[in-house]
């Protein structure tokens, strides 16, 4: 096999690993890239691909990591990771742990931990790594690997998400929490809706806050029932699909263009949060972006009675 079919090969996991370090799929992708850079131009080959190309991933993103978080904290409202349509890496011994560590939830609470605490609870819990890989890849002792394991792992368990084992029951939940909001059915939106729920939005100040800060299932069940008839009037359609390993959707103009994405967190057969992402600039990997803020006043426009 050639160097470079062994780095198509692995690629998945490194994207993978980027992501779940970075909360973000274009600085992933840059990661995945600059990593095969420096595969390419290594002088020898490695014992193990594998354990090369994860530790060269892993310290490309610790360090987009470190510069990110100085943006981060001048962000203009809630932040949020980029949406994930699809993981491309799959292990059928880890599906729980891949599917866990992905969602909007425990993506948020990863960003509670430093850098070097991250990288480690990802390759570790996430994807088993031994700890002399782990060592290699972050450049600390085993010891040291094993401490910054442990703290990772109980500010996790603190704040752990907790979501429903059954994904068919979730996938039928969703469906019904569409449904309602298509036919915008506050009634049967508020009996989907856990009565502390939370409905936020994500749109870095580059686009209209749609459920900001909206909390407790009657004032959420009837915003997103006030969305519904101005949104389908304009010709804008609510694409269910899985977001992030959890319930989703993709709202999209009349153009198929995309406005939001929107992620459910299900729990005890209710909906704990919902989620919006709408930044432009977190979008473009799920399609071409549309102009949110031309979509928003057109809805408003169709909400006025005509004569």
């Amino acid at each position: 096999m050639t160097p470079a079919e062994e780095f198509q090969e692995l690629r998945p996991l490194l994207f993978s690993i980027a992501y779940r370090i970075l909360g973000s799929v274009s600085e992933a992708e840059d990661a995945v890239q600059e990593t095969w850079l420096r595969y390419e131009g290594a002088a020898t080959r490695p014992a193990s691909t594998k354990a090369f190309l994860s530790a060269v991933v892993t310290r490309i993103s610790i360090d987009v990591l470190r510069s990110a978080r100085v943006r981060r904290e001048q962000y203009v409202g809630e932040w949020f990771p980029e949406p994930l349509l699809a993981d491309p890496y799959q292990d059928p011994a880890r599906s729980t742990e891949l599917a866990d560590s992905v969602s909007m939830a425990a993506l948020l609470l990863l960003e509670r931990l430093s850098p070097l605490e991250r990288a480690v609870f990802v390759l570790r819990e996430v994807f088993g790594f031994g700890f002399p890989e782990i060592a290699s890849a972050v450049r600390r002792s085993e010891p040291a690997c094993r401490q910054l394991a442990v703290r990772a792992r109980r500010h996790m368990d603190e704040g752990r998400p907790r979501f429903e084992a059954d994904r068919k029951e979730r996938r039928e939940l969703a469906e019904r929490f569409f449904d309602a909001f298509r036919e915008g059915d506050v009634d049967g939106l508020r009996d989907l809706l856990a009565s502390d729920v939370a409905m936020v939005a994500d749109a870095g100040g580059k686009a209209p806050l749609w459920g900001r800060g909206v909390f407790g299932d009657g004032n959420v069940a009837r915003v997103l029932a006030a969305m519904a008839a101005p949104f389908d009037r304009i010709g804008g359609v609510v694409q269910p699909h899985e977001m992030n390993g959890q319930p989703g959707a993709i709202f999209r103009d009349r153009d198929g263009r995309v406005v939001n994405t929107l992620t459910l967190d299900i729990y005890e057969g209710r909906i704990q949060t919902i989620r919006s992402v709408l930044n432009p600039d977190k979008l473009g990997h799920v399609g071409p972006v549309a102009d949110a803020w031309a979509v928003v006043r057109e809805a408003n426009d169709a909400r006025r009675p005509t004569d």
